[in-house]
């Protein structure tokens, strides 16, 4: 019966605390179940969950990217800087911080893969590079409409209505960034299931000798998996400047936490056990909730990272109890 008890929560116990908490902040406030309300919610986790989905693609591969956050910073930056300081095409605009996540993404492989450098190691240092190549390249100033440049002149361009429209518009009264969200955890859900590759990046995660054994390119594949985590910081970066109409240095600051927080509550949704996008989302969900719900009480901001730490502590804590009665 214990037994029973303690999988039912590992299975559905993320899913019950979303429903518990929406309740909660719902009778505390009327305002907090409306459309409007709840749209706000998933236009805000939707740049978290691109920059989760690369977090889940490096854990899948038992590996850990610590590099996201100041990614987002770098291409948030480097998004902002085309438009506000070279006017540069919107195409141009989305395809070079793409680039440079996916160039992030193979250093990250290199070091882990090639040089072997433990994964947290190699990725807390490259975080650190990456943050100062991204001051160093600004000068330490955020990007914005009509700054001033280093010469005393005025920046030439500004964010294009078509650019902003990503991260404010709407489709058919839906967020664009909230479409686009749904979007990707659709197609990744589809990738690991159905895919060769993706059934290969959960083999090498899972054991990698066997998988080696049984033909997987296992260097391959990890670097695969650091390149398309870098890639999704990258997209989680053009959201977040498209959002704002910024380019923050520190955009990504916060967002480390909350995507590592997003993918360990996400390992019990529904009893996965591993990672997996789908609990991916639904822990994005939950930390969204938890800080607009906190807005909403007047809880002051600076307590944020105290909740977002005790939601990482409290999934760690079940995911691993889980998992070491499941190995007993």
């Amino acid at each position: 019966m214990k037994e029973r008890t303690l999988n039912f929560i590992f299975k559905y116990g993320a899913l019950l605390v979303i429903g518990i908490v929406i309740l909660f902040f719902s009778l505390w406030d009327e305002h907090f179940f409306t459309y409007a309300n709840l749209s706000d919610i998933l236009r805000s986790i939707s740049i978290v969950t691109f920059v989760a989905i690369g977090v889940t693609f490096s854990l899948t591969v038992d590996g850990f990217d610590l590099s996201v956050g100041s990614t987002v910073s770098l291409t948030t930056v480097t998004a902002a800087t085309i438009m506000v300081w070279y006017e540069m095409p919107l195409i141009v605009v989305i395809v070079v911080p793409i680039l440079i996540g996916a160039l992030i993404g193979l250093l990250n492989a290199l070091l882990i893969v090639r040089v072997r450098i433990p994964d947290l190691l190699a990725t807390l240092a490259v975080m650190y590079i990456i943050s100062g190549v991204q001051r160093t390249y600004t000068k330490g100033y955020s990007i914005y409409n009509n700054m001033a440049m280093e010469d005393g002149t005025t920046a030439p361009g500004k964010f294009t209505d078509s650019f902003l429209w990503i991260g404010q518009g709407k489709l058919l009264g839906i967020p664009v960034p909230v479409i686009l969200m749904v979007i990707a955890v659709v197609l990744v859900h589809l990738f690991f299931k159905y895919t060769r590759y993706g059934r290969q990046m959960q083999m090498t995660g899972g054991n990698e000798e066997a998988a080696r054994l049984s033909g997987v390119r296992v260097k391959r594949i990890r670097t695969a998996a650091y390149v398309i985590s870098g890639v999704f910081a990258a997209i989680g970066g053009i959201l977040f400047a498209a959002r704002t109409g910024t380019g923050q240095i520190d955009a990504g600051a916060p967002m480390l936490m909350e995507a590592v927080a997003s993918v360990f509550v996400g390992y019990s949704v529904l009893g996965a056990g591993r990672p997996n996008v789908i609990g991916t989302f639904f822990g994005a969900v939950l930390i969204g909730v938890l800080l607009n719900g906190m807005t909403m009480m007047h809880i002051p901001y600076y307590t944020n990272d105290i909740i977002k730490g005790a939601v990482l502590i409290l999934a760690l804590a079940v995911t691993f109890i889980h998992l070491t009665r499941r190995r007993a």
